[in-house]
């Protein structure tokens, strides 16, 4: 009897204790419920979906290009570059502080720098066969079509280091491409082999290099236009455009490489990576790029049209945390600007006989 009345005082006793911690513990729980309720929530790393054209000044930039630059990126995180391959001459930025930033890494846009690299070298030819998979063999043209990263490794480590770094100078990589861009930075270009994957890796992914999406631009400009590397001119008054003289860094001789190189990229856009950016009339030329960096994933497209008379290079840079942000939807996304600009009857030539003649009847 003794034992279970102790039993009772003993529950009794700890009922009474739970009632008067109970207010206690339901106030903490509201408390710290309101905290979080009222907590700003957090953003996790950079968005996929933001307004790119916010804090733009685009006063002087080719109206035409412009409007469709920003109607190809849509609402992505993004930004486009567009240039006259043969002037230099930026016709529009859209996101210029994304533009104008220290840079990203190149992704598989580092590839057509490697192309030319070994084609100089005499490291690989049009015809010759590397093994890429256990029972697959592909020539230049394919590895660049397909963006295949062994390839492209096996170059590297072929070339070595001192060759690739360069070749990848020589094209503009590691210093300004414009010419009194005051915001503009000179990415970055490693002194020595990365240590993750070293040149192999710096080969295929561009690993330990920094490119600006006017770097980029730039190097594919001096390969539609056959090896001339303008400077980037911006001009932003009326003065300053009609003023506007081209002005050239240095002629590269490699006019005789380059047909592989835009073969490779013209397989690109037909059947490989960057398909998404087909365009019936005027078919641009063009390389991807998908990889991550520490903050975002990064998806690059880089081209340009029309092949035989190059007029514009267009270089689109993805940033964010979808899977979404990959190079063959920005080639999708410059594809969209083409379409767009041939609609504007853009890429006709208005001084053509043909043309001419078509105005001429117009006008009777």
């Amino acid at each position: 009897m003794y034992l279970y009345r102790l039993n009772r005082l003993f529950f009794a006793g700890l009922f009474l204790s739970i009632l008067a911690l109970a207010p206690h513990s339901a106030s903490a729980v509201v408390t710290k419920t309101a905290t979080r309720a009222t907590r700003r929530p957090r953003v996790r790393g950079v968005p996929t979906f933001a307004d790119s054209t916010l804090g733009d000044v685009a006063t002087f930039d080719d109206p035409v290009v412009r409007a469709a630059a920003i109607a190809g990126l849509g609402r992505y995180n993004g930004s486009v570059v567009a240039v006259d391959p043969n002037s230099g001459r930026i016709l529009t930025i859209v996101n210029q502080k994304l533009a104008f930033s220290s840079g990203y890494i190149p992704c598989s846009t580092i590839k057509p720098v490697i192309a030319v690299a070994a084609l100089e070298e005499n490291v690989v030819t049009r015809d010759t066969m590397i093994k890429v998979a256990p029972r697959l063999y592909l020539n230049l043209v394919e590895a660049l079509a397909h963006s295949n990263n062994a390839f492209f490794e096996e170059l590297g480590r072929r070339m070595g280091f001192e060759t690739v770094s360069h070749y990848a100078r020589l094209l503009g990589l590691g210093e300004l491409a414009g010419y009194q861009l005051p915001e503009e930075q000179p990415g970055a270009f490693p002194s020595e082999p990365p240590r993750n994957g070293g040149v192999a890796r710096m080969s295929s992914f561009g690993e330990g290099i920094q490119i600006t999406p006017l770097q980029l631009a730039s190097l594919v400009s001096t390969v539609a236009n056959g090896g001339t590397i303008y400077y980037l001119q911006y001009p932003r008054t009326d003065a300053e455009i009609a003023s506007f003289q081209p002005r050239i860094k240095r002629r590269l001789d490699i006019e005789s490489l380059l047909p592989d190189v835009r073969d490779g990229m013209l397989a690109a856009v037909l059947y490989g990576t960057a398909r998404l950016s087909y365009l019936d009339d005027e078919q641009a030329l063009g390389k991807t790029g998908t990889c991550s960096d520490s903050a975002s994933r990064v998806g690059w497209f880089v081209s340009y049209a029309d092949q035989v008379h190059p007029k514009i290079v267009i270089a689109v840079l993805m940033r964010g945390q979808g899977r979404i942000v990959t190079g063959p939807m920005a080639a999708q996304i410059a594809g969209r600007i083409y379409r767009r600009l041939d609609g504007e009857n853009y890429f006709v030539d208005k001084s053509s006989p043909k043309n001419l003649s078509a105005t001429t009847a117009t006008a009777h």
